[in-house]
């Protein structure tokens, strides 16, 4: 897609985050217009999860916190969500930087931290923008990463307007 061609309407509707002025649609079999808590999707364990281009980490809290965070709003006791954090923080393979603060950290590191905390609450779609202000071998890094959590069996929605980007793409 290029530029001004409805990216974020499109990230914004599939995340709920906007109601569409006309229509329907369903994510996971369920119809939208009837899901309660919007920003969740249906079910807070498997909705929808953004991978932000900005992070939006928080810069005083660890790695490992910061991905614990959704966890710590949707209620989970201490030690289920402190294992889950861990495993998340494993799947992007961070485990030896679990306890550094967003500033200790690459640009790539930030961004896999980001990942981790979207995919904590292991959502049934995790939606992301290109990895822009990486240097090309770390956003290649980023999209290797992609690559690999879509062989695991994860749906990975990734909305770009650079063409390099745009063929790692699978149909």
């Amino acid at each position: 897609m290029g530029p001004r061609v409805g990216k974020s309407t499109l990230m914004n509707l599939i995340g709920c985050l906007d109601t569409p002025t006309s229509g329907q649609y369903f994510i996971n079999g369920n119809l939208v217009s009837d899901m309660t808590g919007r920003r969740t999707g249906p079910n807070p364990q498997s909705g929808n999860r953004f991978v932000f281009q900005t992070f939006n980490l928080l810069p005083r809290a660890t790695s490992l916190h910061n991905v614990e965070l959704p966890l710590i709003y949707s209620g989970m006791p201490a030690d289920k969500r402190l294992e889950r954090a861990r495993m998340a923080m494993k799947a992007v393979d961070l485990e030896s930087r679990m306890y550094h603060k967003p500033n200790e950290l690459s640009g790539g590191q930030r961004q896999r931290v980001a990942v981790a905390r979207a995919l904590v609450n292991n959502p049934s779609i995790l939606l992301a923008t290109s990895p822009r202000h990486l240097d090309t071998a770390t956003g290649n890094e980023i999209m290797a990463l992609f690559e690999r959590l879509h062989q695991q069996g994860n749906t990975i929605i990734l909305v770009t307007h650079e063409h390099d980007i745009a063929l790692h793409a699978t149909a």
